[in-house]
């Protein structure tokens, strides 16, 4: 019987090349993959600290793994949306694919991502899916030996979006 506060943990495949594409609801952390996709989150704190720093939409730096977290992290700052008139869809799509790219050279066969830049930093979710799906999609016709890409969803709304993006 199911309560309330349970989440399943809910996978979906489709076919094409997207074969090695899935979805997951459920928390990201509990993926067996070689590595896991975060987008940095960027707030005021860490938005002065990036500027200091010098850091720019895309730039990223991968985690090693630790006691808490056995799978290295590969964190990422998206762009924030700010209407859509700064190129953020261009700035998204190049995140994914500098992601899937580190993926590549690192020779990870298994990533997964939590959406890069959606819901609190306010991008559309039905662009983010789309330019997110769009990049894994290139990426993986370009690396026959990654062997699968899990896009992880915290709800069933955005795991429908996601469905509905690969399916196509």
């Amino acid at each position: 019987m199911w309560s309330f506060s349970y989440t399943p943990q809910v996978y979906f495949e489709v076919g094409k090349i997207v074969h090695r594409i899935k979805i997951h609801q459920g928390k990201v952390a509990t993926l067996n993959v070689d590595a896991i996709v975060n987008p940095l989150v960027v707030n005021e704190v860490t938005q002065s600290r990036l500027r200091r720093e010098n850091c720019l939409v895309g730039d990223m730096r991968i985690v090693p793994p630790s006691a808490e977290r056995p799978n290295p992290v590969i964190e990422i700052i998206g762009p924030m949306w700010r209407g859509g008139e700064y190129q953020e869809e261009e700035q998204l799509a190049s995140c994914y694919r500098k992601a899937m790219d580190m993926a590549k050279r690192q020779n990870f066969r298994t990533i997964a991502f939590a959406p890069i830049n959606g819901g609190a930093e306010g991008f559309p979710a039905n662009r983010a899916t789309k330019i997110a799906v769009q990049q894994v999609d290139s990426a993986l016709r370009q690396n026959p030996l990654m062997e699968s890409v899990i896009f992880c969803c915290s709800d069933p709304v955005t795991t429908a979006l996601y469905r509905t993006q690969v399916g196509r």
